[in-house]
Order: structure tokens, then C-alpha cells, then sequence
């Protein structure tokens, strides 16, 4: 291994990443690899870390390779791997364009939660092809301290449970998963989204995403925001046969989230490379032990 590794510090809507350049597929990322690199106090830090890998080097992106050129290997803060992170993806592509590997327009991402279309805007803006909900049938419950809430259940590639409550404080210090009930419908766990009303199809949220804590974002947390809000307004597109566009407001920024009557959901929102640097490989071999 060489003595430093390259890498760069970015974030989405204060969503933030520790991103790291492997087109071929060289690094053996472990999850305590991971978890050092993300620590707020020890490491770099970040809610997660991008891994840049070129698909046709990686076994799980290849079958992907002839329609998107790049694969996001994401991993939570606690170096457990993840399915897809919305915020995640548009720093991925701001990272691609910042390269020069992109330009704007449109391209491609390969994910766990497969192909992502991504347009990179002329005013910054980002746009992510997000796929589509699933809503799986069953009441959810989630509980903190003396309150609980019903939830719905979205499936945007990964689980989230969405509460709507009177007030965002209700989701307390967040710092452990709030409980969910029952537990077997989240047998890898679940994101859970807290929400509350700001005005006509404008919502404001909170999240606890699973093996992170509490995060600035969440942008499949919005998506799945967005869609619980629709069904719950009378508002779904696949009804309605017109697109339902929310505006949600998470602790660092705003997001827009637009469903199609084809199911078909994106998010809109920034993404910013904040610094780039080298690992000392030294020090990382030291963090692990």
C-alpha cells in the first residue's frame, strides 16, 4: 500500500462524506477501515463514505458496467454497507464532475439499489433519478420515550419508516434508533423519518438513519417523505395522473422532491466538494489495530 491515499471531503444539504477514489477497485475497505475514517473526532469525518470504483472493476456493479461507467460503493458512518444514499449520489456525481471524468448534463451511477440517472444543472443543481417507492402493506409503530406514532413503510432501495408528528422535538436527542414495531419488518433495520407540516406540500423532517445517528439529510429519507405525504394528502400521482412535487426541509437545506404517475421519483438539491487531502496509510494501519 502505498504511504498516503487520496481522498476528498464533500456533503449534500450538510449531508457529509468522506469520499474515496479507487477506479480500480485496489482499496480492501474493511467496516473498521471505515468507521475510523468517518469519525468525527479521530478520523475525518463524515455521516458515511463514497468509494468511486469504475463498475466493470467491481463483482457487484459489473452486470451494471454497459449502462453506467461508475459505481457508488457506499458505506454508513459504522462502515456497514448500505443500499443507495440519495444525498450520497449527488455528491458522488459532483465528485465525478469536480474529476473531469463528467461534464453537465447527463450521466449514469451504478448503485446496491441499481441505476441511477443523474442530471448535473448549468445553476448547480443536481437532479437524481431516485427510481420508485414500494409501500409495503402492514401497520408500523415507532416509539419515543412516552409517545408513539403510526408510520408508513417506503422501501426507496432501503427501509424508512415516516412518522408525522406536532412537533420535530418529539423525535428527541435521536442519538440511538428509536424503536419500531414490529421489529420483523425490519430485519436490517430501518431509517426512521419525523416530519411535520410547514405549509401546502412543503414539509420539514428529522431523521435517524441506521448506522449513522442522526444526520444533517437524508435524500431517500425525503423520497420516502414526499411519497407518505402524497398518500397521505389524497395527492398520488398514480391516482391523480399529475406529478406531486413537495419542498422538504431537512436541518441543513432543502430538498424537492417531484413523483411522476409513472412512479418514477426525483430529488433536486446541491452538492459541494468541501476539500481534498491524502490518508496517511501509517496512521490508518495504526487506527485499526
Amino acid at each position: 500500500m502505498s504511504t498516503r491515499i487520496a481522498f476528498l471531503k464533500g456533503h449534500g444539504t450538510e449531508n457529509d462524506f468522506v469520499i474515496l477514489p479507487d477506479p480500480e477497485n485496489a482499496f480492501d475497505l474493511s467496516p473498521a477501515a471505515v468507521a475510523a475514517l468517518c469519525d468525527r473526532r479521530a478520523g475525518i469525518g463524515g455521516d458515511g463514505l463514497l468509494r468511486v470504483v469504475r463498475s466493470a472493476a467491481h463483482p457487484e456493479a459489473r452486470a451494471m458496467a454497459g449502462e453506467a461507467e461508475w459505481f457508488m460503493d457506499y458505506r454508513n458512518g459504522d462502515g456497514s454497507i448500505a443500499e443507495m444514499c440519495g444525498n450520497g449520489t449527488r455528491v458522488f456525481a459532483r465528485y465525478l464532475q469536480h474529476a473531469g471524468h463528467v461534464t453537465e448534463g447527463d450521466l449514469a451511477i451504478a448503485t446496491r439499489a441499481g441505476v441511477k440517472t443523474v442530471h448535473i444543472a448549468k445553476d448547480g443543481d443536481i437532479t437524481i433519478g431516485m427510481g420508485r417507492a414500494r409501500l409495503p402493506e402492514g401497520d408500523v409503530t415507532v416509539t419515543v420515550a412516552e409517545r408513539s406514532w403510526p408510520a408508513r413503510n417506503v422501501n426507496m432501495g432501503n427501509p424508512h419508516a415516516v412518522a408525522f408528528v406536532a412537533d420535530l422535538a418529539h423525535a428527541g436527542d435521536l442519538r440511538t434508533a428509536p424503536p419500531v414495531s414490529p421489529a420483523s419488518v425490519y430485519p436490517d433495520g430501518v431509517n426512521v423519518e419525523f416530519v411535520v407540516d410547514r405549509g401546502p406540500r412543503h414539509v420539514a423532517m428529522r431523521v435517524h438513519e441506521r448506522g449513522s445517528g442522526e444526520t444533517r439529510s437524508c435524500g431517500t429519507g425525503a423520497c420516502a417523505v414526499a411519497v407518505a405525504a402524497a398518500r397521505r394528502d389524497g395527492a398520488d400521482p398514480a391516482v391523480t395522473g399529475t406529478p406531486a412535487t413537495y419542498t422538504v426541509d431537512v436541518p441543513g437545506g432543502r430538498l424537492v422532491i417531484t413523483e411522476r404517475p409513472d412512479g418514477e421519483i426525483e430529488m433536486t438539491g446541491p452538492a459541494v466538494i468541501v476539500a481534498e487531502g491524502e490518508i496517511d496509510a501509517e496512521w490508518l494501519a495504526q487506527a485499526l489495530g
